[in-house]
């Protein structure tokens, strides 16, 4: 429960302060309540699914997703509220201890999406590619999302993955595939997960 409660209080007095920087007080209201919003079902699933271990490991990564990667997981909430709001469900079983937040529903039936410490529609099979991108969260910090997103945006209009990607197995036959063939399985985040576990899409 302390966890959850720490973590709200977080989410509230980040959103303030930044309000408050940007805007003055009415920043500072904003702020606090768009906080609030993406905060308290961040807390709620972190007590009610007991995200976090009274362990030193629980204690450890709650201090650094709620400090040097807070970006990131501040993300991951409002990610978290937004499937909440389509009534997808908390993975209470496979969220306990693991130091992530699980949801039993994904995005697409075809891929897990994982933002910040939430991962939506994993399952055994690509967990520990789903952990490698919370792992990459951890370490970059701040760094992380704007490294994924810039790699992103460099692969979609410099495709300079078309030096190394497997045509024969794999080819870019229409306009769709050049994102979920090409792009996609490239950006160095992926790349990383996927050797680690999973197959890239074909």
């Amino acid at each position: 429960m302390i966890f959850g409660i720490v973590s709200a209080a977080v989410h509230v007095l980040c959103g303030a302060t930044l309000g408050v920087l940007t805007g003055g007080p009415v920043g500072l209201l904003v702020g606090a309540v768009v906080g609030l919003l993406v905060g308290v079902p961040f807390g709620w699933s972190v007590a009610a699914a007991r995200v976090y271990g009274p362990d030193v490991r629980g204690v450890l990564l709650f201090v650094v997703d709620h400090t040097w990667s807070l970006p990131n997981t501040a993300v991951g909430a409002l990610y978290l509220a937004l499937h909440l709001v389509f009534g997808h469900s908390l993975d209470r079983p496979t969220s306990q201890r693991s130091c992530r937040v699980n949801l039993v529903e994904g995005v697409s039936p075809r891929y897990a999406t994982t933002i910040g410490t939430v991962c939506a529609g994993s399952g055994p099979g690509i967990q520990r590619h789903e952990d490698v991108h919370i792992f990459q969260a951890r370490l970059l910090g701040p760094l992380y999302l704007p490294l994924v997103v810039g790699n992103y945006v460099l692969f979609t209009v410099a495709p300079v993955w078309l030096l190394w990607h497997d045509h024969t197995n794999a080819p870019i036959n229409r306009f769709t595939r050049y994102f979920e063939i090409g792009v996609y399985p490239h950006v160095w985040n992926e790349a990383i997960a996927y050797r680690i576990q999973g197959t890239p899409p074909r």
